[in-house]
């Protein structure tokens, strides 16, 4: 994320240790065993998932129990009216012996859920949808999950992080956010750390596009509407899904085999979006030099124009930029940010929040490099820069443990940036270099945390580097300048 300027989750009634009969199998009772012997194998412990994903910044964020492989979000939306309908079918695998598991869902209205093809009972307790099938999910067992639902789908506001999700706008609507967005028109396990591949089909009125992520799978029109289709493969985070509906200046085209997709809004005059978001596939082509294999299917861009949207965000594959970026010309710093997010951030995903360092300090750092290969400075000039001209604020937030109030404070992005270059200074190019590239590939499609990154920096380096990342990660006070160590 680029930018400009806790929900209670209750938890469930326990099934308790039943029997799979009891649960609703069909697996007859083989009766009581031998008191020296094993317990029958028919019987087993279902309870409810956890209502969050363990996450100690957002503990009411995601759920447990479970583990998304694929959504098919299928949302038809009438600006006129704001209203949203929709069909999410999710296949899944349970990690425990579930009695019922949470989804998130943010206002809208449940109409109907099935579970493998029968009804299911649904309730709701604020943002939670909890659902109990006619059978107990058994653990290491796939199952698929289909919710009807519909309703004015509205953003969610936190005090420390602002607005997030579903925004109507001027001429359509934009889903966007970030810690969280999509649980306000899907039901979703909103939560970086359970990570899906996606297929979306948006159907809006006739003469407004309907952006998406992935690769676009076409369009149909029927009578007044039309269905937009989109598919992304690799696996992503939940907030990193979006849509963005209204009137667009496209353009289409090919690159390394891969379709480029981009839209820049109506509401704004062509010029400076347009150029920049058009260098998307140089900016990206530059980045893969560095970071090594561009890991998606596709590229492509999205500008829109809404007030409460002063920010950024790398939406997987196809990044949206506020206009406001581009007030005062060309800029390909921020496509370079976002960019950079495909690799680190997006492939390369947080398992939870407090890393988020991980991803901006690298996109900080990809934005100082493509500085330099653009000829405009250099690296070394960039940090200098933030290292004499960072506030207090930024050395008493340490970026590597920030809080929730400061998730996307300046020591995330600037002091985050400036460890990356510590690390290069430390090691050299050759060693730094091979960490970037290490990163990229070895935890592709995957989730990782800061004991992950530097436990690789040190197996390449050779080079035992707490020196490094304790006073850069951690400390509340400036670091002395980086040596090589």
């Amino acid at each position: 994320m680029t930018r400009r300027g806790a929900r209670r989750r209750i938890g469930l009634l326990t099934c308790g240790t039943l029997l799979l009969a009891g649960c609703g199998s069909a697996e007859p009772d083989p009766g009581p065993s031998s008191p020296a012997g094993p317990a029958p194998a028919t019987l087993r412990s279902f309870a409810p998932g956890a209502a969050g994903a363990g996450d100690a910044y957002f503990p009411s964020y995601g759920n447990g129990g479970y583990d998304v492989a694929h959504y098919t979000v299928k949302v038809r939306y009438d600006p006129e009216t704001d209203k949203l309908s929709g069909t999410t079918t999710l296949r899944a695998t349970a990690t425990a012996d579930l009695s019922a598991f949470n989804l998130d869902l943010a206002g809208l209205t449940v109409r109907s859920v099935t579970v493998d093809g029968t009804a299911a009972r649904h309730s709701r307790t604020e943002d939670e949808l909890v659902i109990t099938p006619a059978i107990g999910l058994t653990s290491g067992n796939g199952f698929t999950a289909e919710i009807r639902y519909d309703g004015r789908p509205e953003a969610l506001r936190t005090e420390a992080l602002g607005e997030g999700g579903w925004l109507h706008t001027v001429d359509g609507a934009i889903a966007l956010g970030q810690p969280e967005s999509a649980s306000t028109w899907f039901p979703v396990n909103d939560h970086p750390s359970d990570k899906a591949t996606y297929d979306m089909e948006i159907t809006v009125p006739k003469g407004l596009t309907a952006v998406s992520n992935g690769v676009p799978k076409g369009k149909a029109t029927s009578g007044a509407w039309t269905t937009w289709k989109w598919s992304e493969t690799a696996p992503a985070a939940s907030y990193l899904t979006t849509v963005a509906i209204g009137k667009f200046r496209v353009t289409t085209g090919q690159h390394k085999g891969r379709p480029v997709y981009s839209a820049v809004t109506t509401q704004v005059a062509q010029g400076a979006p347009d150029r920049s978001v058009a260098r998307t596939v140089e900016v990206a082509d530059y980045l893969e030099s560095v970071f090594g294999p561009y890991p998606f299917d596709s590229y492509g861009g999205v500008v829109i124009a809404d007030e409460r949207i002063r920010y950024a965000l790398e939406t997987q594959s196809r990044p949206v930029y506020s206009a406001s970026f581009f007030r005062q010309g060309d800029n390909t710093g921020v496509v370079a940010h976002e960019l950079a997010h495909q690799w680190y951030g997006n492939s390369v995903s947080i398992q939870r929040w407090q890393d988020i360092w991980l991803n901006e300090g690298l996109a900080t750092y990809a934005e100082w490099l493509w500085a330099e290969h653009s000829g405009s400075t250099t690296v070394q000039r960039m940090f200098e820069q933030r290292y004499a001209n960072a506030g207090g604020q930024v050395w008493r937030t340490p970026p590597g443990k920030p809080g929730v109030a400061n998730l996307f404070s300046r020591s995330v992005y600037d002091r985050g940036g400036m460890t990356v270059h510590a690390l290069r200074v430390a090691v050299g190019d050759t060693a730094f270099f091979t960490i970037l590239r290490t990163w990229a590939a070895e935890r592709k499609n995957g989730n990782a945390t800061t004991a992950d990154f530097v436990a690789l920096a040190e197996r390449i380096s050779g080079k035992k580097l707490a020196k490094v990342f304790d006073p850069w990660l951690y400390g509340t006070e400036r670091p002395p300048a980086p040596k090589p160590l």
